[in-house]
């Protein structure tokens, strides 16, 4: 029988190594259980994992040891003809979960929170759903489990479905940081028509002002007469070259 922790909460490379070892049981069941070196491999390759991350054999492996210790994972030690340690998950038999809960499960530990449309998609190799219908149902198994390992997150600004988040890692800021983007982006959104609406009479007022001192050069020219001719301002390369009719030249800046 396998006796875990009545507090069972894990970190985040906890959570990742976890997750890479019940991915590769089955999509590589052919190199499972894994040495230390294919676990850090896994744990950091760079698609379907959210976030990427860098880990080295020194974390991995005090990790994998960390997650013995909770009754999560066992070693398996060198048989005949082989030199390495390996390592096989137990969640499923620690936790008392089916192939379809341990599969959302999974994929949950190794990219975040997520529908459940798109955990259907992504646990295709680990397990089939025929429906997101089925991939609700084993989520609301873990929502159901004594341990509450899974709950639904609150539909963010924008999107249409609700997510998923696994509640076995400690709390972080990812789902926080991820609310708090959408709600500033909307925020950011109403307070530019706000700007918008308050910079309207500005912008009115300004071009108000341009006219009434257009008028006035127009008066200026006129009372003048000949004194000076002013060059039509859209034709002039240089605003500081003006034509004098007396003598002909042109006043240019050095």
């Amino acid at each position: 029988m396998i006796e875990i922790p009545d507090q069972l909460v894990l970190t985040g490379p906890e959570a990742r190594v976890l997750g890479a070892l019940m991915e590769k049981r089955r999509t590589t069941p052919d190199v499972y259980p894994m040495t230390l070196k294919a676990v850090t491999t896994a744990c950091n390759q760079s698609t379907s994992r959210d976030p990427v991350v860098d880990y080295d054999e020194r974390l991995v492996d005090d990790t994998l040891g960390r997650l013995k210790a909770k009754g999560l994972v066992r070693m398996v030690h060198p048989g005949a003809g082989e030199r390495s340690t390996k390592f096989r998950h137990v969640v499923d038999e620690a936790l008392g979960l089916d192939d379809a809960a341990t599969a959302v499960l999974c994929v949950l530990l190794l990219r975040g929170p997520q529908t459940a449309a798109e955990l259907k998609a992504r646990t295709e190799r680990i397990h089939r759903f025929d429906s997101t219908g089925q991939a609700e149902a084993a989520l609301q198994d873990l929502a159901d489990h004594h341990r509450n390992l899974a709950v639904q997150l609150e539909r963010l600004p924008g999107h249409k479905e609700r997510r998923w988040q696994q509640l076995l890692t400690e709390p972080d800021t990812a789902t926080d940081t991820a609310t708090a983007t959408a709600t500033a982006t909307a925020t950011d959104a109403a307070t530019a028509g706000t700007s918008a609406q308050h910079a309207a009479p500005a912008i009115s007022e300004l071009v108000d002002k341009i006219s009434a001192l257009e008028r006035r050069l127009d008066q200026l020219v006129e009372a003048l007469g000949d004194l000076v001719d002013v060059t039509d301002p859209h034709d002039v390369t240089d605003p500081h070259d003006v034509t004098y009719p007396n003598d002909g030249t042109t006043s240019s800046d050095s």
